[in-house]
């Protein structure tokens, strides 16, 4: 009983030390009233924290602020993740189209692990391309060894999952 009384005059005495010694450090402000308002809250607690032994009850924080209520919305993080998607392929359009490449169309094949996303493949339809004059390159190789460049920088997809269809 007495190593209990004195471990908790011990607390009571640090926390004080602790708050007097933050106090000094702080300058004067806003900031400093809320920092003793919680210093002030932390000292109430350690006071009153031998008051459950000597009634003999356990009290348990497990419960508290309803941190078992915490739920995970998949389909939330399903729409912030395609939306996210939809953010890619329309970069790797517009850097495609920025090159000088029209009419290519992207297509991306995407599997879902619970909330997030793999891409798998992107295949590009390169049927309808019109190589503009602003374009570096006319050759279909050179244009294709682009588009791998952009679609691998934008959408961290390896260049051998780039599959083209002409």
């Amino acid at each position: 009983m007495i190593a209990q009384l004195s471990n908790w005059i011990l607390s009571i005495a640090g926390v004080v030390c602790l708050s007097i010694l933050i106090e000094l450090v702080l300058p004067n402000g806003q900031m400093n009233k809320y920092i003793k308002g919680i210093f002030s809250f932390i000292i109430l607690l350690v006071v009153i924290s031998p008051i459950p032994a000597l009634l003999g009850k356990d009290i348990s924080f497990d419960g508290f602020a309803g941190q078992s209520d915490i739920q995970v919305q998949q389909e939330y993080i399903q729409k912030v993740n395609s939306d996210k998607l939809d953010a890619i392929k329309q970069d790797v359009d517009s850097q495609i189209l920025l090159l000088g490449y029209q009419n290519v169309t992207t297509t991306f094949d995407v599997s879902w692990q619970q909330s997030a996303y793999q891409i798998n493949a992107v295949f590009v339809d390169l049927s309808g391309i019109v190589i503009s004059d602003k374009s570096a390159h006319t050759d279909i190789m050179d244009v294709k060894s682009d588009i791998v460049a952009v679609v691998s920088l934008t959408a961290s997809v390896a260049g051998e999952r780039v599959v083209f269809n002409e």
